[in-house]
């Protein structure tokens, strides 16, 4: 399926996988926009409504029944696409809000959260989204529900919620004018982390190099 069937109006934009997969595709065509870095002053924002819509697709193949793939063995996709580069790009981009701390799962209350990175993360959701379009794209709609499904479950879902949980942060620290406090070497190498570090890596940094190029508070 081409780019160009992807969107043809025979399609029916009444069916679900048409809906999901303009969702998915528009989450892609979007991050990857703002990976060029050319409005680095507009990317938390923007990032933070691209990760809030790409949720609701995600909401909605949670609360579908489970799709069955039509064949036994997943068909091969293809090679997957590099996404190093936009892993950097985020990276540069996101600097110094970039690193964040995670609880991995709420009804675990004994695990101590830990480190992560909003590259890595946007990285690993635009591979698997990236995975289930090349069979949306090769005709094989059932398989890439299927996959956007599964996946949502096992990693992508709970990487977008931690991720946007993150950003709707660094916002709200922001326009709030509440600095935080800064961090002594907190990274995502750390394998123990007590109480008392569990902040962004940002602090008043934050507040002068994502504030003032955002427009949200003058700069100083």
């Amino acid at each position: 399926m081409s780019d160009a069937t992807l969107h043809a109006t025979t399609q029916n934009p009444d069916d679900f996988a048409v809906q999901i997969a303009d969702q998915v595709e528009s989450f892609l065509v979007a991050v990857t926009e703002v990976a060029r870095g050319d409005e680095p002053g507009s990317a938390v924002p923007f990032l933070l409504l691209e990760v809030s819509q790409l949720l609701l697709a995600g909401g909605r193949l949670g609360a579908h029944e489970d799709f069955v793939p039509d064949e036994r063995y997943e068909p091969d996709p293809g090679p997957e696409p590099d996404v190093d580069e936009l892993r950097e790009n985020f990276a540069r981009l996101l600097d110094p809000v970039d690193v964040y701390s995670e609880v991995f799962d709420p009804y675990e209350p004994r695990k101590a959260p830990v480190p992560a990175r909003i590259s890595d993360d946007l990285a690993d959701i635009i591979t698997d989204l990236r995975h289930g379009m090349a069979h949306y794209r090769a005709g094989r709609a059932t398989e890439a529900l299927w996959w956007w499904q599964f996946s949502y479950f096992s990693n992508w879902g709970a990487t977008a919620s931690a991720v946007l949980r993150a950003l709707q942060s660094v916002l709200i620290h922001v326009r709030l004018n509440q600095p935080l406090e800064e961090l002594d070497g907190l990274d995502t190498d750390q394998a123990d982390i007590g109480d008392e570090t569990l902040e962004f890596e940002a602090g008043r940094v934050m507040a002068q190099e994502i504030g003032a190029p955002l427009g949200l508070r003058p700069a100083k």
